[in-house]
């Protein structure tokens, strides 16, 4: 190869000859303008999030998604009061339409009632990674038709809460068998759950013994490494992974503290709030990196898992 010649990266995004200076104009022609264009065609489309969340029977998975979106999204049912206990794992899905100021959310929540509560649970995995490829297929199918939608449905998993169980000790068999399976599939989120049944020094010596769980057996939880575009991205997504797994305390209903009215649970010896910050660490840190700040990522992150499936299947993509 010419020594000369200049060689191309499909990563690299900056132009080929870094010393060309960008031709600014003299006169105003409205490009700025752009930006006020797809923001008024984004509000009228609206957005798509379709989160799973996956874990044990018991873990607050209902009460928490209810918590961090704010809105009574799933209607949990406790088994022994009239809903038996699933023998197999089984997906449920509910889709809500959340509107915050003139911003509509299509929000879609994917349950695994059944998971890990059986006493053999070997494959129980089956049926979620089944079900994440099946999304990404389908619309991999309507995006290489001639002739297809303007808008496609998007059905595929942004990003998948994994509720680890608050024992103190480590992740389980289950639970490193699961995570290196899911993480090549789609972005993964694991939190404590219940993280109040834990003192501050357990929850953090707990959380340490899971990141060390992480890193030993390869597991790459969001935020990855490719989302650090920047410098301050990098920053940022590295205070994230300090606090991954996230603490979260669910909770529904509002209590009157010092005179402020609070998401919390009540119990014995007061209140637990779950939109506090420290030492709680709970909802605030919980619900900032997830759908609020990192939305468009967890929405980005599934294009990377697309690429890997579409790469996995043989066929390449439609132009577009």
């Amino acid at each position: 190869m010419d020594p000369l010649r200049p060689s191309f990266s499909p990563c690299s995004s900056r132009p080929s000859s870094p010393r060309t200076p960008p031709c600014e104009a003299s006169d105003s022609v409205g490009i700025e303008a752009v930006l006020d264009q797809l923001k008024i065609k984004a509000m009228k489309m609206g957005f798509e999030f379709n989160i799973m969340v996956v874990g044990q029977s018991g873990l607050g998975k209902s009460t928490m998604v209810n918590t961090l979106f704010k809105s009574k999204v799933w209607k949990s049912s406790l088994p022994g009061l009239g809903t038996p206990m699933p023998q197999t794992l089984q997906l449920h899905s509910v889709t809500h339409v959340i509107e915050e100021k003139g911003v509509k959310l299509k929000l879609t929540v994917t349950d695994t009632p059944g998971f890990g509560d059986q006493i053999n649970n070997d494959k129980c995995w089956d049926p979620i990674l089944g079900y994440i490829n099946e999304q990404y297929e389908r619309y991999l199918q309507e995006e290489i038709l001639i002739t297809r939608q303007r808008h496609i449905p998007d059905t595929r998993v942004h990003c998948c809460v994994y509720f680890v169980p608050p024992t103190g000790h480590c992740l389980r068999p289950l639970d490193i068998e699961f995570l290196q399976r899911l993480c090549r599939t789609v972005n993964v989120v694991p939190v404590i759950a219940r993280a109040d049944s834990l003192t501050i020094e357990e929850r953090e010596a707990f959380r340490s013994r899971i990141q060390e769980d992480l890193r030993n057996h390869c597991i790459d939880v969001y935020p990855q490494k490719c989302f650090d575009e920047d410098i301050n991205d990098r920053i940022l997504n590295s205070k994230i992974r300090e606090r991954i797994p996230f603490a979260v305390v669910g909770a529904d209903r509002e209590h009157m503290v010092n005179g402020r009215c609070v998401l919390g649970r009540k119990t014995k010896w007061g209140i637990v709030e779950g939109q506090c910050g420290d030492p709680g660490d709970t909802l605030r840190r919980g619900r900032e990196p997830e759908p609020g700040l990192h939305l468009r990522d967890l929405g980005w992150g599934g294009k990377v898992h697309r690429q890997q499936h579409t790469h996995l299947s043989g066929r390449p993509r439609r132009a577009v």
